[in-house]
């Protein structure tokens, strides 16, 4: 049995869809694990002050995402609030034999992400008016989109390790792995898929306060290499229901891209880099 809670503030302006991304940022828990969920329950926050309806909205966003998911909803708790939170406690079950873990990653595997990144840039640039309609589109398409897909297709292969990528940014998730497997993890940084934009909202500033918060905290763990400061803040960038990042046997990458291809994957995946031997940094960019 897998258990997890998590919710937050709103990231868009329309309830439902914030709705659909807190539940799929909740949902994702159970997914890097490699499990499947089962129940949720709703975790809310509302302000007295605000209309029933949007609360309502919200609710709604997060059961379609559920039901997507397979999972039922059976019930949940809700407490007054000056700003809105909204999530899930999520049930999900997995075979022990086949629990996915962030440990486990070796030397020579390959490193696999199933999402392009950068939402936390592109919210920043459309809150500041500068994000294109497009840009805003995509990065709403990958935050509600499920990581049930990739789950699906891993679960037919080895995986040595999974993390989901979420609020400490690529970086910091991979940090986590490198650690936890004894490894040092290359990241080819031009391989990452970025959303629509992302780098040009970058390159203009658009980065937030996380981004800066998690380059403090890691750095000293990071070789950046010559990497320019908008695409290392690009991979530092908090994400919100980000994919899941694999380390797999380097022989199985072909078999997975095209398993991934052919499951139909609304979101972009790329070979990211590989496992290497621990060295004196635990992240190296390339």
């Amino acid at each position: 049995m897998i258990q997890t809670a998590d919710f937050f503030t709103p990231v868009v302006d329309d309830p439902f869809t914030f709705g659909q991304i807190a539940a799929a940022n909740a949902l994702s828990d159970v997914y890097a694990m490699g499990g499947k969920p089962k129940i949720a329950l709703n975790l809310a926050a509302f302000p007295n002050c605000l209309d029933p309806a949007i609360l309502a909205d919200i609710l709604a966003g997060g059961a379609d995402k559920v039901k997507e998911a397979g999972a039922v909803l059976a019930g949940g708790h809700s407490i007054s609030s000056d700003e809105p939170l909204y999530g899930l406690a999520v049930t999900g079950f997995v075979n022990p034999a086949a629990m996915w873990k962030n440990a486990g990653a070796r030397a020579g595997d390959a490193l696999i992400l199933t999402k392009q990144i950068g939402t936390g840039v592109v919210n920043t640039a459309f809150k500041g008016e500068a994000a294109s309609d497009a840009s805003e589109a995509e990065a709403i398409h990958v935050m509600r989109s499920l990581n049930a897909k990739a789950r699906d297709v891993l679960a037919g292969f080895s995986v040595h390790a999974c993390t989901d990528i979420t609020g400490f940014g690529l970086i910091g998730h991979s940090l986590e792995m490198a650690r936890a497997g004894g490894v040092t993890l290359e990241i080819r940084a031009r391989s990452v898929p970025l959303i629509t934009g992302a780098a040009d909202y970058a390159e203009e500033g658009f980065v937030p306060a996380g981004a800066y918060r998690n380059r403090d905290y890691m750095q000293d763990c990071v070789d950046e290499g010559k990497m320019s400061r908008t695409l290392t803040d690009l991979l530092y960038d908090p994400q919100t229901s980000g994919g899941l990042l694999f380390a797999v046997s380097d022989e199985d990458v072909p078999d997975i891209m095209h398993a991934l291809a052919g499951a139909g994957m609304e979101t972009k995946t790329a070979l990211v880099g590989h496992a290497v031997k621990a060295q004196t940094k635990a992240i190296r960019l390339r």
